[in-house]
């Protein structure tokens, strides 16, 4: 089938709804090697990029105010708890909007709702534009540091999208790749603020505002000319009550709040961090908080990459060992107080979130794969129904995952409230990474599984049932 057939004009239903128009794709089965082949793989490389895109804005949208409360000086009168509180709210509000916006992919279609959640950025730039300013009470600059919480949003429906476009084969580095380039909107947010503070001055936040308006537009421009709706993919509320339902969407929950809740509440908090533990100016902390964001952005799709190769669960219990090594080494330099010790601690942990999401979320198919094939399932009825558990888990555990990013900005705000360090909370990340590394042994590599993914034939176990997830 050709890429115009599939683009052509025509009707179709899913849902029980008509779809009607140039951009519904009909037909959509990435696991024919036959269709990927020969059109498949060429349209989902298509959507992808402009996928990436698009997220990309949002999360420089979503991390928007991790770089405002740099520019936000004594004139402000707000002390460094109200500003840690100050950049978990839009972490709070986009972690709840993952739920619907996951949904809204099926009810709207893809290119649809990419468009849609592109133009509703414009909201939180102008509304922070136009408070950005001493005098503003602190109550304004929460509710419109709420509005930025759209931002969060994008992320799950970009990764529902992409899911349904590719292959279980290539999910690991296709949603690692989708991922690591919209992450990368909050290293980009960071230099972009860095380059206003160092050229015109902490007193000038809307110059940063205002370059980012004509990029939304251009993004939700590129989206509605270049981007496809699938019309196979429909909301199912029957397979969300079943995942939800699944123990396996919970644990993968917390092991997706341990890699990316670490992501980004590292990412909103670190500047902040360096001014109030280390004492940097607005323009030295900003100098700084960008690298380790990069670097997590950059090995997320690494990280898919590895999990595709080696198995995402044992790749996801090494990170969580190495990331409690950092932590470690970022406490004995909180302890020391020694910058460059903490810089280098601080930037492992960074690249280890990004290492961590891939693999992570790599996981995810693969487990209700198996988890499919232990029922009796085989062939292309268990593709199906790991693909329809799995789509539904994961707006759940991309919702909950970012709710780890509040975690940590209130873990920051109590630990510099009560001691003025935060060291009690890089002491509470520690002992949490070490349960995560526990939940993924005990879980996902401890043993066999009952089953046919557990045992021989002869009744003799074999690996883990979900060692290759």
């Amino acid at each position: 089938m050709t890429e115009t057939a599939t683009e052509a004009t025509g009707t179709g239903t899913a849902g029980g709804r008509v779809r009607r128009g140039r951009r519904w794709i009909e037909r959509w089965d990435p696991e024919d090697e036959v269709f990927w082949r020969e059109s498949g793989a060429r349209i989902a490389r298509r959507n992808l990029v402009f996928s990436v895109l698009t997220e990309h804005i949002g999360f420089s949208v979503w991390s928007l105010w991790s770089v405002l409360v740099l520019f936000m000086g004594p004139e402000y009168g707000i002390d460094p708890a109200g500003k840690f509180f100050l950049v978990a709210v839009p972490t709070l509000v986009g972690a709840v909007l993952r739920v619907p916006y996951a949904f809204a992919v099926a009810r709207f279609g893809g290119r649809n709702w990419t468009v849609i959640s592109a133009l509703l950025l414009v909201v939180p730039a102008v509304a922070a534009a136009a408070v950005m300013r001493p005098g503003t009470s602190y109550g304004t600059f929460l509710a419109v540091a709420a509005l930025a919480g759209v931002g969060g949003g994008n992320f799950a429906s970009s990764m529902t999208n992409v899911n349904a476009f590719y292959p279980l084969r290539k999910k690991g580095w296709a949603l690692g790749l989708n991922a690591g380039g919209g992450n990368l909107g909050v290293p980009v947010v960071q230099l972009l603020g860095l380059l206003v503070i160092a050229t015109a001055g902490a007193a000038h936040p809307r110059l940063l505002l205002a370059g980012y308006l004509p990029l939304i537009v251009l993004a939700a421009l590129l989206a509605a000319l270049r981007m496809d709706n699938l019309a196979p993919l429909a909301n199912d509320t029957g397979a969300v009550v079943a995942a939800a339902h699944d123990r396996h969407t919970w644990l993968m929950a917390l092991l997706y709040v341990g890699s990316f809740g670490s992501f980004i509440g590292y990412s909103f908090a670190f500047g902040l961090v360096l001014q109030g533990q280390f004492a940097r100016t607005p323009l030295q902390a900003a100098s700084l908080t960008f690298i380790g964001p990069l670097l997590g952005s950059l090995a997320r799709p690494v990280g898919g990459r590895l999990a595709d190769r080696c198995g995402g669960a044992r790749i996801t219990l090494a990170n969580f060992a190495a990331m409690a090594l950092a932590t470690g080494v970022v406490l004995v330099a909180s302890a020391v107080r020694s910058l460059p010790l903490f810089l280098v601690g601080f930037t492992a942990l960074f690249l280890l979130t990004g290492l961590g999401n891939g693999a992570t979320y790599k996981m995810i198919p693969g487990i209700f794969l198996a988890r499919a094939r232990r029922r009796g399932l085989t062939g292309q009825a268990a593709a199906a129904a790991g693909r329809r558990l799995s789509g539904a888990a994961m707006g759940l555990i991309g919702a909950v995952g970012a709710l780890g990013g509040l975690g940590i900005d209130l873990a920051f705000r109590e630990a510099f409230a009560a001691t003025g360090s935060g060291v009690p909370a890089f002491a509470a990340f520690l002992a949490f990474y070490g349960v995560c590394g526990a939940v993924t042994w005990g879980a996902y590599l401890r043993g066999p599984g009952p089953g046919p993914t557990g045992a021989d034939p002869a009744g003799t176990t074999v690996r883990p049932a979900y060692a290759d997830v």
